[in-house]
């Protein structure tokens, strides 16, 4: 008798959003406009395979500017950066090109706006991850980090007149909402932001895999460990009661999670390529898989442009 898997249902939309695309896009446009090396702070994306792809074709990855060169073509990463690191650049000289995710700049924006009018911020978000310390870091005060619902209560703005809420953008969608929820309750007047902050990729992968949770025995999640969105989608299928695995390749699967689960539902975090997501249903096949089937799903149409400096050029007229 055949325990193992034997069919896969794809998640959609999975993988790469348009935040990703653009922030790789930059470095690969960088690289060939200037050459290698070009620097990135920080990993682009987060996303093991994506960053040895680029270190192959020349760029350098690293966390202290003072590991840059003068003169140096550098990279912000998707995430974004504090205005301490912005001004360090600008001091250092170096040759910038921004890769932050433009609805990561959106939030900047938002704070700074309401900063000039005297807000106080709360921040929803994960510690130490780099886009909340970028976030964090556009003001030099007056900004609260809360992770979880407990955090909530201790928080102790200076005021509570003009106080206004920012998300990170990879967070769980049910989990802002259950802490957006206890901040409410706390501040009845809190300013909400005017769209969710959560950008619309996370959201749309959660809610595939909340569909995919239901017809499925196990989730398998491409991405890395370091991937807040990664981690926030097998999150969501074990809130619903499906064990959820997460493999940065297909080397990773272990055949004993398949076991006595044939119905195997397949996602990718949105800085997870198309090709891990091909080789981990080619190791299914090979453990015994046959049909492959795609679930209904939003079709994602956006797209970003480059930054100027970067974009390509119309060819001259012969």
């Amino acid at each position: 008798m055949n325990d193992g898997p034997s069919d896969i249902l794809l998640a959609e939309p999975r993988g790469f959003c348009a935040g990703v695309d653009r922030a790789i896009d930059i470095v690969e446009a960088a690289l060939a406009k200037f050459g290698p090396p070009v620097y990135v702070r920080h990993e682009i994306v987060h996303n093991t395979f994506v960053v040895n792809d680029l270190k192959a074709k020349g760029a350098i990855f690293i966390e202290d500017l003072a590991d840059v060169p003068p003169g140096a073509t550098l990279v912000f990463s998707a995430h974004g950066v504090s205005k301490a690191v912005e001004r360090e650049a600008h001091d250092r000289g170096f040759d910038v090109f921004d890769a932050t995710c433009p609805l990561v700049t959106k939030v900047h924006v938002e704070v700074a706006k309401l900063a000039r009018e005297g807000y106080e911020f709360i921040m929803i978000g994960h510690k130490g991850h780099p886009e909340v310390e970028g976030t964090m870091g556009q003001l030099d005060e007056g900004i609260h980090l809360v992770e979880d619902v407990a955090d909530v209560a201790r928080v102790q703005p200076a005021q509570a007149d003009k106080l206004a809420v920012v998300t990170q953008t990879t967070l769980s969608v049910d989990d802002a909402a259950e802490i957006m929820a206890a901040v409410r309750a706390r501040f009845p007047s809190v300013r909400e932001p005017k769209q969710q902050d959560i950008c619309y990729a996370t959201q749309n992968r959660q809610d595939a895999v909340k569909l995919l949770s239901a017809e499925v025995d196990v989730v398998l999640v491409v991405g890395s460990p370091t991937s807040s969105n990664s981690n926030r989608l097998a999150e969501v299928a074990r809130k619903r009661g499906v064990p959820a695995y997460m493999v940065d390749s297909a080397q990773e699967l272990r055949p004993e999670w398949l076991e006595g689960r044939p119905r195997v539902g397949v996602t990718a975090g949105a800085s997870a390529p198309e090709v891990l997501v091909q080789e981990l249903i080619a190791r299914l096949r090979s453990l015994g898989a046959v049909a492959v089937r795609r679930m209904d799903g939003i079709q994602e149409t956006i797209k970003f442009p480059l930054p100027k400096g970067l974009k390509p050029q119309p060819p001259a007229a012969a």
